[in-house]
């Protein structure tokens, strides 16, 4: 990024210049998207040209870096570690707080940790930010303006899609919404916005709750007719749900709603995305299992 008429905007060229001055030639092969983007218009496309990306130039490097901009990192992140098929190079996410060439940035650091984590993590696909590896399924942008502003669980699994052959599986045109109980929030809404989707990431409160609200429990059901997935996460940042636990949350069980545990709710997008793009009878096999550690 560099300062602009309208504020900061990408700028080709930079990350080049940077890369040239941190590593000895011929280290580092820089491949540069065109055009570059601020990484809130990143789509599901450009998640596809990462993953087809590393998949294509798999066994010609030891390792990658994805540099990208940290307001939608967590879910490039979470969609790698999913799309990924059979990988066996690490993977390195970074950016930075303040942009590359600006007083104060923090992205010559992030770069240069990216650059050793690259020689030497596990195979998977990490966040290197602000002095710290992170788990790829399991990050959370905590702070909008904090050079450490990314925080992950550590499960025991790696972050990456073991299977036996390399491949980078896309994601598919669907139409998926994460929507946010809250008291009293419009149960039209909300039943409009199920009617629209093939899939849905449900923000519930506290452990596995919702608003007692008929109109919400007969839009649940509809949505549950019309065979459409749902998976549950709480609004809370730390300590997952636990679906049954109380009455309140009972209606998510009986229409099928998926138990999303200790879930980000950008990895339950990331997978609710991925597992659309699979076969239907492995649908609902793959979002109830543990893929690459995504239910911490």
């Amino acid at each position: 990024m560099a300062p602009g008429a309208a504020g900061f905007a990408s700028l080709p060229g930079l990350l080049e210049a940077a890369i040239a001055a941190l590593a000895p030639a011929g280290l580092i092969s820089v491949i540069s998207f065109d055009p570059l983007i601020d990484s809130a218009h990143a789509t599901w496309a450009d998640w596809n040209r990462i993953g087809r990306t590393i998949a294509d130039q798999h066994e010609a490097y030891e390792g990658f870096i994805v540099t990208h901009g940290t307001d939608t990192m967590a879910f490039t992140g979470a969609a790698l570690c999913f799309a990924l098929h059979g990988l066996e190079r690490p993977v390195i996410l970074t950016g930075s707080m303040i942009p590359l060439g600006q007083p104060g940035s923090d992205a010559r650091r992030n770069l240069t940790d990216a650059i050793k984590a690259a020689q030497t993590a596990p195979a998977g696909i990490w966040l290197q930010f602000g002095g710290q590896r992170l788990h790829g399924a399991r990050l959370r942008k905590t702070h909008s303006s904090a050079p450490n502003a990314f925080a992950a669980d550590a499960p025991a699994l790696p972050p990456k899609n073991p299977t036996p052959r390399l491949a980078a599986l896309p994601f598919v045109p669907a139409e998926i919404a994460i929507l946010t109980m809250a008291p009293g929030a419009s149960s039209r809404a909300f039943a409009a916005a199920l009617a629209a989707c093939d899939g849905a990431v449900l923000r519930v409160l506290g452990a596995g709750t919702l608003p007692d609200d008929p109109a919400l429990g007969a839009a649940l059901r509809a949505a549950q007719d019309r065979g459409i997935p749902m998976i549950a996460v709480s609004q809370c940042p730390e300590g997952g749900i636990h679906l049954g636990t109380y009455a309140a949350g009972g209606i998510l069980a009986e229409t099928g709603v998926i138990d999303g545990a200790a879930m980000t709710p950008e990895a339950a997008y990331a997978k609710l995305a991925y597992a659309l793009g699979l076969p239907a009878p492995e649908r609902a096999d793959a979002l109830r299992g543990t893929i690459c550690g995504e239910f911490g």
